[in-house]
Formats: structure tokens, C-alpha cells, sequence
């Protein structure tokens, strides 16, 4: 089940006032990442891509925390909204080796009940769109994957794993353009002009 976009957009609204920054303005740019992308797949549904778009990372609502904890917020969320669809991208998102990227043993909740839920879990197109349109918006638009994967990389530091993740994205990319029969690129407005600008220098807030 999926919200409608105005539900979606609302959802957006009250996360700013909760927890206000430059998130918001990426939510919203991966969902329209995702809508004009799947708009040249055959099959795939450009209202729902951008819906789970925008709502990927609403876990962050409650504050800017790591990688297991909003995602599970979000799923949570979701979830007691009755959106299992956006449950779902909330949990895959930020996993694109899926499984693999468990090759340890989770200590806290969250993360065995994430690691649970992708064991269960096979990928499928709205899952590796959002990784990929993940990637692709900042807060001021779209960017080529290097200029994200660096940013992202300057801001958190490098993780490992971070690599194999980076080659699933590029594979990603290229399994739809060959859906699309173009560049990925070429369907996101102004993003030979945002991929040159420099971001913003910019750090989750340190909790007291």
C-alpha cells in the first residue's frame, strides 16, 4: 500500500518542521530522480518511483541518526501508517549489496531486524531505482555518481564496503539504461551544471 502524493508531500512537510535540513530537499530530489527514469522504463509505474522516492529516508524525522537507525525508524513509520511499499524501500535503500553487506553479526535490535528482513528480501526494480536515484540527488539537484560518491565520502569517510557498493550503483545504472535506451543522465534536468558545483560544506548536527 503507498500514500498518495499529496499524503507523501505532507508526510515531507511536518518531517522539516521536526527535523529541518538539507535532507529534505534530497528526499525530494531522488523521488523525481526516480520519476523521470522510470518514465522510460517499460512497465515500471513513474507515481509510484517517485512516492517511495521522496519517502526513502523519512526515518530521519525524528533527527539525523546513522544508516540502521533511520532506516528501521522509517520502516516503522511506514509501516504503522499501513505503507508497506514504502516500508520496504525505507528498509533497502541504503543496502545495495543487500545480504552481503551482513557479513558480521548485528549487536543492536535494529539491525537483526534489518539484517532479517534483506535476508528475506529479493531486490527488485523500485529497490534498485531508489539506490540508485539515492546516489544521484543532493539538496540543490542532480549529480553524476563520482561527484556523489566523493561528497558523501568527504563528509562520512570512507567505509568499508563503500567500494562494492559504489560498482552495484554503476551496474545498477547501466541494467536501466539499457531499459531506457539512454543515459541515465540525460532525463535529469540541469545536472551537467549541478554536478560542477561544489557542495555545501555540511555535517549531521552533534547530539549533546
Amino acid at each position: 500500500m503507498l500514500p498518495t502524493k499529496e499524503e507523501a508531500l505532507r508526510e515531507l512537510e511536518v518531517a522539516e518542521k521536526l527535523n529541518p535540513g538539507p535532507w529534505i530537499k534530497h528526499s525530494l530530489n531522488t523521488g523525481a530522480a526516480a520519476k523521470y527514469i522510470a518514465e522510460k522504463v517499460p512497465g515500471m509505474d513513474p507515481k509510484k518511483a517517485y512516492i517511495v522516492g521522496i519517502l526513502h529516508d523519512i526515518g530521519r524525522r525524528e533527527g539525523i541518526t546513522d544508516i540502521p537507525t533511520h532506516v528501521y525508524d522509517g520502516y516503522k513509520y511506514a509501516m504503522s501508517k499501513g505503507w508497506d511499499e514504502v516500508a520496504r524501500i525505507c528498509m533497502t535503500h541504503s543496502y545495495l549489496q543487500m545480504s552481503d553487506e551482513f557479513d558480521y553479526e548485528p549487536e543492536t535490535e535494529h539491525e537483526k531486524a534489518i539484517k532479517a528482513y534483506i535476508a528475506e528480501c529479493e531486490p527488485d526494480d523500485y529497490d534498485r531505482l531508489i539506490q540508485l536515484c539515492d546516489s544521484l540527488a543532493v539538496d540543490y539537484g542532480f549529480v553524476i555518481l563520482e561527484k556523489r560518491f566523493v561528497d558523501v565520502t568527504r563528509r562520512y569517510g570512507i567505509m568499508e564496503g563503500y567500494i562494492k557498493g559504489w560498482e552495484i550503483a554503476f551496474k545498477i545504472k547501466e541494467d536501466f539504461e539499457a531499459r531506457m535506451g539512454c543515459s541515465i543522465y540525460d532525463v535529469l534536468p540541469d545536472i551537467g551544471k549541478t554536478s560542477l558545483l561544489p557542495p555545501k560544506p555540511w555535517k549531521p548536527p552533534v547530539s549533546a
